[in-house]
């Protein structure tokens, strides 16, 4: 059974390192910029914390939940151009996985309210043999992510 998203925050509270909470300004102006709404898992993370480094701080952290300023087009992120060539406009990086590889939320499909999140690797993205779909939810992802020690999870499972 899923744990609570109240419960994941509070973990990442106690055991990592959260930043300040965002604001429900900086939220719309976030979802104004992006032009898409956060889920109800994202809305609860953000206004728990505007991101935050997880297992380790930077520029040792395995995963960076990246903050609503720093979240762009995956194809930016990885390809550094924003381009249909580099993959869907709908794709975003919203966490940093070290090594120009990012975990990518894909704002065009939804299921029960919530995106579901890829595989960003940079040497392969945007080839859809490769960059997976690694968590139904934001939720899930970060379940997943606290439980693995600060390994990729998903790659064990591939």
């Amino acid at each position: 059974m899923a744990t609570p998203m109240s419960r994941l925050l509070e973990e990442v509270s106690r055991d990592h390192f959260p930043y300040p909470p965002a604001t429900p300004e900086e939220i719309e102006a976030f979802e104004q910029r992006v032009g898409w709404k956060l889920d109800p898992d994202q809305r609860a993370f953000y206004l728990h914390c505007n991101g935050a480094e997880l297992f380790k701080r930077l520029p040792d952290a395995p995963y960076q939940l990246l903050p609503l300023s720093e979240i762009v087009r995956a194809r930016v992120a990885i390809r550094r151009e924003d381009d249909d060539q580099w993959g869907p406009a709908s794709m975003y990086a919203l966490c940093d996985v070290q090594d120009g590889n990012y975990v990518v939320v894909d704002v065009a499909r939804q299921q029960n309210d919530r995106y579901p999140l890829f595989d960003g690797d940079h040497e392969t993205w945007p080839d859809p043999a490769y960059c997976e779909q690694i968590a139904s939810s934001f939720s899930e992802f970060l379940e997943e992510v606290l439980r693995s020690k600060g390994r990729s999870y998903w790659l064990g499972k591939k």
